[in-house]
């Protein structure tokens, strides 16, 4: 099977607009929780009504300060109830948002409003707009700009009673499906980012659409609290479903504070990458290990993944079940605490979770339901349903959308999630898109249920000197999953053998040290050099090996003795690595491996 088509299940409306998703919502359950807002240790909820109320109030305050339809406005705040507040108010004042990542530094925020040709834009803090003060002078066209932390919005809504409602719904119903919704700009693993044309009809076919798809997930009654960053496409079209589907949404953009949050929250469903899932797990593991219970925890990991795998064959014999109820009692219903008790479903996406993983949550009562996409997606393309889920797969087409995989394994999306172009960029819109389909960069397979399965990214391949392609990401994820790796990134284009990058989790490498009885204290200088940790990698890279052939394995590795990290320019926003960056910042390490050095086995430990 090379193609999957998954027909649109809702009507499409070509005369809407992202507003509407919030007006039928307000139709439908105007009194119910929408949002809840975090006071001290109590949640406040916000009902529908309330919150048309602040963003028409916000949009008539945009409209008097002089926004005109089809103007932008940068946006650069962390994840917080205000960032979905401005979304919905510029779209009701007619304007168009472009989202910068709080974390971005003074260039990249001149780039995104200059190549977006902003008109204002929106902070969150002084240091938010000390960045955008440094650049300031060399932006003409950014005559507006307001701070969030200052209370600009409130005054701003204060300013804008003398704006009719007659004129707010006539700026509002002036967009229809095929007009701009947003224009946001690639986290840039390569080059200069490129500015993603999203559509309207974007947001509201495929709102819609996977709503439909997945209702025991996205339905009144559920809750989830938003944790990564809502400027990236991920997160904020989560934030507009859920506004849609009457899902009561926090915020928490502080990852040191969630625990304690989502046991507050008790949401229903998360929102979140593998690596957020890998830390849980580990941090439970090692906890369990400090605490004498490390075999236990383990031989519960054990039956919990023998125990999902149980029913995906038909049938969980009887002794497998009891030790299933024993170890629910003893570990797993604490971990479900630890997620704050509630929670059913959580959606993963950006990198595969894993087979381990998958299952381990499932018999936890988490069912991890898998996605793909991009922002050239509007996030997802395909994603599993409860109803449809495969452990390793990213699931079927979403409907309204058709997956293409080219006899080079290239896999091409085409329907109701794809942008429209590459703002002031037609040469990348081209490169981007053949016959209409677009171009997705990654590479994988369509199996005999029509679910997509990722093998890696088509520009990612490396050849080795023998001629071997090899996938980087079969190999990192399951080494990445070990708890005291932070990153890696498997090298040897070109090279007589596969060779690999890494980075120690300095959160994890002190718990590892001492249950282990290493000692504390260490740096990660002096932890990349010791034997033990060294011995730990090695059994985390023959993990690796064991899943591909000898050519594929890793022979030799290079444990660095530092961090990469968004703000060192090795990891994007949402934590994927900058693969060319590392390749580039590290060439010399990458060439020690390989100078002069017999090819190793595999229980041949080298740490540069």
């Amino acid at each position: 099977m090379n193609q999957t088509d998954a027909p649109a299940v809702v009507a499409a409306t070509p005369d809407a607009n992202a507003t509407d998703l919030l007006l039928e919502r307000i139709a439908l359950t105007p009194e119910a929780p929408l949002f809840a807002r975090q006071q001290g240790d109590t949640w406040v909820d916000v009902s529908g009504r309330d919150y048309l109320v602040e963003v028409r109030a916000l949009a008539k305050g945009l409209i008097a300060a002089g926004i005109e339809p089809g103007e932008k406005i940068g946006l650069m705040a962390k994840t917080r109830y205000e960032w979905t507040l401005i979304d919905f108010a510029a779209w009701f004042a007619g304007a168009i948002l472009v989202p910068i990542y709080e974390t971005s530094s003074p260039s990249q925020v001149h780039w995104n409003l200059s190549d977006a040709g902003a008109h204002a834009v929106i902070v969150e803090s002084p240091e938010h707009f000390a960045k955008f003060d440094e650049v300031a002078a060399d932006l003409p066209d950014v005559r507006l700009s307001w701070q969030i932390d200052r209370g600009d919005l409130g005054k701003l809504a204060a300013s804008g009673v003398g704006v009719s409602d007659e004129e707010l719904e006539r700026r509002r119903s002036l967009a229809n499906e095929d007009d701009i919704a947003t224009i946001i700009y690639t986290s840039g693993t390569t080059g200069r980012p490129k500015g993603c044309v999203l559509t309207h009809r974007n947001f509201v076919e495929l709102c819609r659409n996977t709503q439909a798809a997945i209702p025991e997930v996205i339905k009144p009654g559920s809750s989830t609290v938003l944790f990564i960053p809502t400027a990236h496409i991920f997160a904020r079209f989560i934030a507009v479903l859920c506004v849609y589907g009457g899902v009561k949404v926090g915020h928490q953009p502080d990852t040191t504070k969630l625990v304690p949050t989502l046991g507050s929250f008790q949401p229903t469903f998360l929102l979140a990458v593998p690596r957020v899932f890998e830390k849980v797990y580990n941090s439970a593991e090692q906890k369990a290990e400090a605490g004498g219970k490390g075999k236990i925890f383990r031989r519960a990991a054990d039956v919990a993944v023998a125990h999902s795998e149980a029913l995906d064959a038909g049938k969980v014999p009887l002794g497998l079940k009891l030790q299933y109820a024993l170890f629910d009692r003893l570990v797993y219903g604490k971990l479900r605490t630890t997620l704050g008790g509630r929670v059913e479903y959580a959606v993963s996406g950006s990198a595969p979770l894993g087979h381990r993983l998958g299952h381990f949550y499932r018999s936890l009562g988490v069912t991890i339901l898998e996605g793909y996409g991009l922002t050239e997606t509007t996030a997802p393309a395909t994603v599993n349903r409860p109803s449809d889920f495969h452990v390793g797969s990213v699931g079927p087409a979403l409907p309204g959308v058709s997956i293409r995989v080219e006899p080079d394994g290239e896999i091409l999306v085409k329907g109701v999630n794809v942008f429209r172009e590459y703002w002031n960029n037609a040469a990348a819109t081209a490169e981007a898109f053949h016959d209409e389909w677009f171009r997705t960069g990654d590479i994988g397979e369509i199996n005999e249920h029509g679910h997509l399965k990722i093998t890696g990214r088509k520009k990612e391949l490396i050849v080795t000197a023998g001629g071997k392609n090899v996938a980087p990401a079969v190999l990192e994820d399951p080494i990445r999953a070990n708890p005291i790796v932070g990153q890696v990134v498997v090298v040897g284009d070109r090279k007589p053998f596969i060779g690999a990058l890494v980075t120690l989790d300095t959160e994890m490498l002190p718990v590892w040290l001492k249950n282990n009885g290493h000692g504390e204290g260490l740096t990660v200088q002096q932890a990349a050099q010791h034997p033990e940790v060294r011995a730990e990698i090695q059994r985390a890279i023959d993990h690796a090996n064991s899943q591909v052939s000898r050519p594929e394995s890793i022979r030799k590795f290079t444990i660095l003795p530092t961090e990469w990290t968004e703000a060192s320019g090795h990891l994007t926003p949402k934590l994927s690595i900058k693969r060319n960056v590392i390749l580039t910042d590290y060439a010399t390490a990458i060439e020690d491996m390989y100078a002069g050095a017999p090819t190793l086995t595999e229980s041949t430990p080298t740490v540069g």
